[in-house]
């Protein structure tokens, strides 16, 4: 089954995905932030969508490890979508967090290095950081199974 990765900010969520195979994480798409209730209605409907058996979290602590105000504002998001899953029955989805320190700083380089410019890579820097928290997560489990 496939995994979605949510990399959440205060105006956009970028959004990425596992293959069907658990090995490599493709960019979705940019969800420009409207209000929690409508931003977890339409995660859910993607997971749906996607046959999704894992959210992933991207969880921005500071580099000392200690959490920030985004972190706080994660959290909350999280236990919102939780909330929603419960009220419409969304049974068999594990919700999990992944460390996401720098991989805003590393989507940015990434896309530098493409050559992409500089209000192209405003559109696209929430998706690429997704992205990040899914491989990251996707090469995280690969090593448990070794």
């Amino acid at each position: 089954m496939r995994k979605i990765a949510l990399d959440v900010g205060d105006k956009t969520v970028g959004i990425a995905l596992s293959d069907a195979l658990g090995i490599t994480a493709q960019g979705l798409m940019t969800l420009e932030r409207v209000g929690i209730r409508k931003d977890t209605g339409k995660i859910l409907d993607l997971v749906k969508e996607y046959e999704c058996d894992t959210i992933v979290i991207g969880l921005p602590k500071k580099l000392d490890g200690s959490d920030s105000i985004q972190t706080e504002k994660v959290y909350e998001f999280r236990t919102r979508l939780e909330n929603k899953m419960r009220s419409t029955g969304m049974k068999g989805v594990d919700v999990v967090w992944q460390d996401e320190r720098l991989t805003t700083v590393m989507a940015e380089k990434v896309l530098i290095e493409a050559d992409v410019s500089r209000k192209k890579r405003k559109e696209v820097i929430d998706k690429q950081a997704a992205v990040l928290i899914m491989q990251g997560y996707l090469d995280t489990l690969s090593m448990k199974k070794d």
